[in-house]
């Protein structure tokens, strides 16, 4: 994931995958709006990230079936380094 945090805008644009571009959106809070290509989430941004992330990104992730903690590991990446591009990866669960 790429997360960049925005503090003239005070918004976090994470890129969930590399995509060509959206073909559409949804806003799935009130400060999380979805980029989709073909349906899929490609992006995430979450507006006003001051107030909050963790409501915004646990409605995303639940309605999109992402991991939670990647997004949130994302987003505070983006927050420790504003105007600046992150790069994250997070690799899946071992299981146990």
């Amino acid at each position: 994931m790429r997360a960049d945090y925005d503090s003239t805008a005070n918004a976090i644009s994470i890129e969930i995958t590399d995509a060509a571009h959206a073909n559409g959106s949804d806003e799935v809070h009130s400060r999380a709006i979805v980029a989709l290509a073909d349906g899929k989430p490609v992006a995430v941004q979450i507006l006003y990230p001051d107030t909050g992330i963790g409501e915004p990104l646990a409605a995303v992730a639940d309605r999109y079936d992402l991991d939670p903690e990647a997004l949130h590991a994302a987003a505070q990446s983006a927050l420790a380094a504003p105007d600046r591009v992150v790069s994250v990866e997070v690799a899946a669960r071992a299981p146990a």
